[in-house]
């Protein structure tokens, strides 16, 4: 992979693990995300005109990918809503790529070096290793928190899936799109109003949460924007799997941001987890 994607797509994890922070500081994880999501819209809405339309072949796929981000954006409120962000996000960025590694061949034709395998075995190694080992050292709990913590797990899991899917979605889409930029900001722009419209019972709310926490909409919205965007860039220059894979190094950012700005204490296990997963991201460097 050349090294110039791979900067873009460390940067483009570094983006993502920001915004998931914010959606989990948040006091209200689903309108935290929906604000989140709509202000990817509304930043994307009034630069639609200056920018070249996606190819018709590529709106049926663009849709469908609309489709699954709403989904996502409801699950993530949701396994934020039940577990910490030390547990969800690395499940969620963690299966997401081995299913995508291992959806890639039979869909989309693509085959891996054997250094890639390996990094996309280390990757994904890492962040559920460090799942595993939080839950193991989780001691004396009681039986609501341990009813949390599986229903947070429950969700992440299914999350992850749809990250997979919509991931091989915009995989082919955005090639088909002929305009990447474009392809990109339909999406949110798209997402942000079939986000809406599953939202009706929060209308009520929605005004004044968002004049309280107009900041989070506006750094969540470019901050996902900028994340995917980066990363549907990358998938056009580099195999899908591969790219998929470096991206969840976010979680090497996310425990940088959990140790400097949440002042969480970074366990051995934990750490062991995050070597993994950095020995992965050379790995992929160097593939």
């Amino acid at each position: 992979m050349d090294s110039s994607v791979v900067t873009v797509v460390l940067f483009a994890a570094l983006l993502h693990a920001t915004w998931n922070a914010l959606v989990k500081a948040g006091p209200d994880k689903y309108l935290t995300t929906l604000l989140v999501a709509c202000g990817a819209g509304l930043v994307s809405l009034p630069l639609l005109p200056f920018i070249a339309t996606p190819a018709q072949d590529s709106w049926p796929w663009l849709i469908a990918s609309a489709c699954c981000q709403v989904i996502y954006y409801r699950l993530l409120a949701a396994t934020y809503r039940h577990g910490d962000m030390s547990q969800a996000y690395p499940l969620m960025r963690g299966a997401a790529p081995l299913l995508v590694a291992l959806a890639s061949v039979p869909l989309l034709g693509e085959r891996l070096h054997l250094s890639q395998d390996i990094a996309v075995m280390l990757i994904c190694g890492g962040v559920l290793t460090l799942t595993i080992l939080r839950g193991a050292n989780a001691g004396a709990d009681t039986a609501a928190n341990r009813g949390a913590r599986r229903r947070a797990t429950s969700y992440a899991l299914l999350n992850a899936a749809v990250i997979a899917g919509y991931t091989m979605i915009d995989a082919v889409g955005v090639r088909r799109s002929g305009a990447p930029a474009a392809y990109t900001m339909w999406l949110f722009v798209l997402t942000a109003v079939m986000l809406l419209l599953c939202s009706t019972h929060r209308w009520r709310e929605l005004p004044a949460y968002a004049r309280t926490h107009l900041r989070v909409m506006l750094l969540g919205g470019v901050g996902t924007l900028a994340s995917y965007g980066l990363a549907l860039w990358a998938m056009t220059q580099a195999p899908v799997a591969a790219v998929a894979a470096l991206r969840e190094t976010s979680i090497l950012f996310a425990a940088a941001i959990a140790a400097l700005f949440l002042r969480e204490r970074l366990a051995p296990g934990r750490i062991l987890a995050i070597t993994l997963i950095a020995c992965g991201a050379i790995v992929m460097r160097l593939g």
